[in-house]
């Protein structure tokens, strides 16, 4: 996971500083009444409204750090809501997050919401938006998230933060017995089922319909969805679900006993110098972060802790114990590249006949059936198949697997596939300005590994949430406005009626019995039937022994 790590944060997603736009100047001012007072929002355009920096909790700061999020207090007079609030504590990861935020810090819980009307009577549904980030960074004020697109379509859009990295998933023996339900951990997912109790209690005053509440996320963001469907205090609370890539199982990503979480906490605990739980609580939060920072001091993951999750998550799924919802979910046709399978060795079948040998000992024949590599095209055609496979591919298609057996409900399933258009020249000018500052020779060429050509992971956000014209790094083509639209429109009749399917689309089937077909949303987007099924089996059982 390291490789993953440094690669995405070095090579897909390279910084964009100064490339987010601005806000728009405020047309007009239009307010709400809620639960906790009046709210005063921002006309965006001549149809949409947005709300943003809403409080959904109490700040998690001082004995609320590590507690199970407060109901949020009330004000009087009229709240201004047209500013972001600041996002969660976290360090500067990925590249390509750039934040719209009133800074950053420990009081963090705050929500946003766009939508077409502030009518109680219209009834519209509602999307919840979670950020991936790997449930260390990310925030709901990132453009790609926008709301507004989505909002056109008559949706009621949300985007809300939650707790990250050690504020979010500390468990720790004392933080269990001082929990009323004799849990710990997990408090950035019980901070997104805050946001969802928030929503039953407040959408109607936006214009929206508290019982027609699709959830959805991408990577970390897309976790959160499989989590909240699995838990028994978010399952009722939502009525559809989209997953984009991720889904809290084997290998990557599965939660842990809540023993070895609290073993983790102990550990970190102990290198924080910090002898009980008032001493962590203690830590400025700018102090604990940077000791959770430090490498290997901290494991950011989710808690089998008996309440939020009561069970492995894939159980519950798998005795239909989840949110019974219809589901549309998928993946990136390449999420990460062969390096992150084959390290610093280079693409020839010998080495990579030798990293399938290492890993797979007993199956190594096997493997190479599945994923053959004679020459170097196909080793790094295969070897970009099973790092992403192993990375989040095959968790997805496992939650996808589960919901269609036993959900009762259809799930829909799609794989994105459109390659990256080329950068645009300003972009281009600025990263070959900061190369030619940190080399000896702004001239020399640099060195460019082969890659295989598709989507890599999160590029889909930007298509799907309509928000292509928030990323300036790319020269954006009509073929990919067109891809856009269309992928948005899918979203959007799925969170209205469950069913991705409406006028001027390719038909979209439903998985079923025996029958697992899949839309390949690319240039020419149509429905393909399902190839790869036996790799998937092979790490199904894999992960289950």
């Amino acid at each position: 996971m390291k490789f993953i790590s440094l690669f995405i944060s070095t090579v897909l997603l390279i910084p964009v500083v100064g490339f987010a736009q601005a806000n728009l100047p405020n047309e007009k001012a239009v307010q709400v009444k809620i639960l906790n007072g009046i709210l005063e929002g921002t006309r965006e355009s001549s149809t949409i409204n947005s709300f943003k920096g809403i409080p959904f909790a109490k700040s998690p700061i001082g004995d609320l750090r590590w507690k199970e999020p407060q109901d949020p207090e009330n004000w009087t007079g009229i709240r201004k809501a047209d500013k972001f609030g600041a996002n969660a504590m976290q360090k500067k990861i990925y590249g390509d997050m750039i934040f719209r935020s009133n800074g950053m810090s420990e009081d963090c819980l705050y929500l946003n919401v766009w939508t077409p009307s502030v009518n109680p009577k219209k009834a519209l549904p509602v999307l919840v938006y979670f950020y991936g980030g790997g449930f260390i960074a990310g925030d709901g004020s990132e453009s790609r998230y926008d709301g507004e697109s989505m909002a056109k379509k008559g949706i009621v859009v949300l985007t809300i933060n939650y707790r990250l990295g050690v504020f979010g998933f500390l468990a720790h023996p004392e933080l269990t017995k001082e929990s009323a339900h004799h849990a710990s951990g997990n408090y950035g997912l019980l901070d997104q089922n805050a946001a969802l109790r928030w929503v039953q209690q407040n959408i109607t005053a936006f214009g929206g319909d508290p019982k027609r509440v699709t959830i959805a996320g991408e990577s970390a963001g897309s976790i959160s969805v499989f989590a909240q469907m699995a838990s028994p205090l978010s399952k009722k609370l939502i009525a559809g679900a989209i997953g984009e890539s991720g889904a809290m199982i084997n290998p990557t990503f599965a939660a842990v006993s809540l023993e070895q979480a609290e073993k983790n906490g102990v550990a970190f605990a102990e290198k924080a110098s910090a002898t009980s739980l008032a001493a962590l609580r203690a830590i400025p939060a700018g102090e604990l972060l940077d000791a959770a920072s430090v490498p290997d001091a901290f494991k950011t993951v989710a808690a089998i802790d008996g309440y939020f999750l009561p069970k492995e998550p894939a159980a519950i799924f798998a005795a239909g114990e989840q949110a019974l919802v219809p589901l549309l979910a998928g993946w990136n046709s390449t999420e990460i590249p062969y390096q992150a399978f084959m390290g610093d060795k280079a693409a020839t079948a010998g080495n990579y006949a030798d990293k399938i040998k290492q890993l797979y000992p007993d199956h190594a024949d096997e493997v190479l059936k599945l994923y053959p590599g004679n020459n170097q095209k196909e080793v790094i055609r295969s070897a970009t198949a099973l790092a992403s496979d192993r990375f989040i591919v095959y968790s997805t298609w496992k939650w996808i697997d589960l919901q269609s057996k036993t959900s009762g409900k259809p799930v829909y399933r799609y794989l994105f596939s459109k390659v990256k258009p080329e950068m645009t020249a300003e972009f281009t000018n600025a990263v070959a300005g900061l190369a030619g500052g940190i080399t000896k020779n702004a001239n020399a060429p640099l060195h460019k590994a082969p890659t295989l050509a598709g989507a890599p992971h999160a590029f889909e956000i930007e298509y799907a949430m309509g928000n292509l014209t928030t990323n300036r790094v790319y020269d954006w083509k009509p073929e990919d406005h067109k891809i856009s639209s269309l992928m948005l429109n899918y979203f959007a009749n799925f969170i209205k009626t469950s069913d991705p399917n409406g006028p001027g689309l390719p038909k979209w089937a439903p998985l079923s019995i025996g029958e697992f077909p899949y839309m390949n949303i690319d240039v020419r987007t149509k429905q393909e039937k399902e190839q790869d099924r036996k790799r998937y089996l092979f790490l199904d059982q894999q992960y289950q022994k």
